[in-house]
């Protein structure tokens, strides 16, 4: 089991990605990072932001921010602890999530949604990862 939210599990998440061909297919043109920032509540006692760069169906790298530490960039999803682990556990479908607010979206939402693929096929691969939440 990997602690959700934690620098082994972005790790396996990266790794896993990489793994996914589904994945690689459906994102096969895109560019941009993302940060996937976790607000406090349902036992997260501190903001957390997990660094995710994506390029062309693969992940280059994913990691967690250091508290107070800042990054820019392309895009940012940004919800409280409970509503990420119910996207990983598959209850909450993303696109889902944001088009109803409980996930919030800073860039380019034209963009997300002509990646809607590969965007259902991040979440499958959360997914395939033994998590532990808190």
């Amino acid at each position: 089991m990997v602690k959700f939210p934690s620098d082994k599990w972005a790790k396996a998440y990266m790794k896993a990605l990489n793994e996914n061909k589904a994945y690689g297919d459906a994102a096969s043109d895109w560019e941009g990072d993302f940060l996937f920032v976790l607000t406090p509540g349902d036992k997260l006692k501190e903001k957390t932001a997990i660094y995710i760069d994506l390029y062309h169906g693969k992940c280059r790298e994913a990691y967690v921010l250091k508290p107070g530490e800042e990054k820019k960039t392309d895009f940012v999803i940004e919800a409280p602890y409970g509503v990420w682990i119910r996207v990983i556990k598959r209850e909450l479908d993303p696109i889902q999530g944001l088009m109803t607010g409980k996930l919030k979206l800073k860039g380019d939402m034209a963009k997300v949604m002509r990646y809607t693929k590969a965007a259902q096929e991040m979440v499958n691969t959360t997914t395939t990862i033994e998590s532990e939440f808190l």
